[in-house]
Formats: C-alpha cells, sequence, structure tokens
C-alpha cells in the first residue's frame, strides 16, 4: 500500500475497503425491520429529513426513502458508498463521502434534521472522538429530534479499529450535550453470522 493510500484512510473505517465486497452482500442480507426491531416504534411516521451516518450500502436509507423521507447518507468508505448509489437509486437519497467525529462536509451545510441514526459505527471512534462527534451529531438535530444508535459488543475482526464502549459512557455524553434518554436496550445481532458468534448489540434513542 502506498504512503498516498494509507493517508486517505479514515480513521475508523481501517478493514472496511479490503473486505467490501463480502460486506455488500451481508449487509443488503439483512431486512431493516430485523435489524432495526427494537425502535422500529420510534420511527417518524410522517416524511421526514433522516441523516444516516455510516450508511454502508444504503440498505436502510433505502428502506426508509420507501416511506416518503429524505435521507442523507454519509459513507467514508468509497467502495461502500459507490455501491449504494448503484444498488439503491433514489431522489430521495442524497450519498456523501464525510466521516465522523467532526463531519465537516454535513455540518458546513448548515442543514438540521428530524432524525440521525448512527448505527454500527461508534465503537471504531477513541474516546476523544467520541466526545467531539456527539457535540456535533447534538447541534444537528432538531429541537424534539431523535438520535439512535447501536454499539457492538463481542469479537470482531483484527483488520478493525475498535474501542470497548459502553451504554452507559454513551448516555453520559449524550446527556452532556442536551440529549435526553428515550430508549436503552440489548439484543442479539441481527446477522446470523455474528450471531453465532456471540455479537451482542446496545440500542440507544436520545430526544433533543
Amino acid at each position: 500500500m502506498s504512503a498516498l493510500t494509507r493517508s486517505k484512510i479514515v480513521p475508523g473505517t481501517e478493514g472496511y475497503s479490503e473486505d467490501a465486497e463480502s460486506l455488500i452482500s451481508r449487509y443488503e442480507g439483512v431486512p431493516f425491520t430485523e435489524k432495526y426491531k427494537a425502535v422500529l416504534h420510534l420511527l417518524p411516521t410522517k416524511a421526514s429529513k433522516i441523516l444516516d451516518i455510516g450508511a454502508g450500502t444504503g440498505v436502510d436509507a433505502a428502506w426508509l426513502a420507501t416511506k416518503g423521507h429524505c435521507i442523507l447518507a454519509v459513507e467514508p468508505t468509497d467502495q461502500l458508498r459507490e455501491a449504494g448509489a448503484k444498488l439503491h437509486p433514489s431522489s430521495q437519497i442524497e450519498w456523501l463521502d464525510d466521516s465522523l467525529p467532526m463531519l465537516l462536509k454535513t455540518m458546513a451545510r448548515k442543514e438540521v434534521f428530524d432524525l440521525v441514526l448512527v448505527t454500527a459505527v461508534w465503537t471504531h471512534l477513541a474516546e476523544k472522538e467520541r466526545k467531539q462527534a456527539m457535540s456535533n451529531i447534538a447541534a444537528l438535530l432538531k429541537p424534539v429530534a431523535l438520535l439512535i444508535m447501536s454499539l457492538r459488543h463481542g469479537p470482531t475482526p483484527a483488520s478493525r479499529r475498535v474501542f470497548e464502549v459502553t451504554a452507559e459512557e454513551t448516555m453520559e455524553l449524550a446527556q452532556r450535550d442536551g440529549l435526553r434518554e428515550a430508549l436503552y436496550m440489548r439484543t442479539e445481532s441481527a446477522q446470523p453470522i455474528n450471531r453465532q458468534a456471540g455479537v451482542m448489540w446496545s440500542w440507544l434513542a436520545f430526544q433533543k
């Protein structure tokens, strides 16, 4: 790998470019309603502006688009973002190459959202990055808007940059930035391969 290629790797995305081909089929194989079962009742029922941070192949954004929502799908891994744009073409989805913790391009748009999704992303951020990220995410929420997050617990591929993150720490960060806890639930993984490995998830929801 060249120095130029290494310089383009966004911290937290290590391993995703290399595994993109296998990940695309895995992501596309998990229905939205199965993955989000713990928080389905919290999703907006009227057409809303949604920010999906770490959108992957856009399978979540695509489902939300069918419900009439407009989604800004933020994904820093080129292979996943490009695959998503091809797999799920929709006038309701806009793709953006941006990343946590700073979300520089997203913040520069001066938009706020009814719902922000940060699923299967948070544990890739170091402690300092998580603090920066939470403050930026809170600023992107409309009044009374919702933030939904999922934290992975358990074995991870060696190629990934992963930190042990607790639900308790995440709740404290959210509270510090003016967000109120609306839900906390722990579930098994929706992906069979992860479920067999003993992967668990914490689902959290916060309201501004």
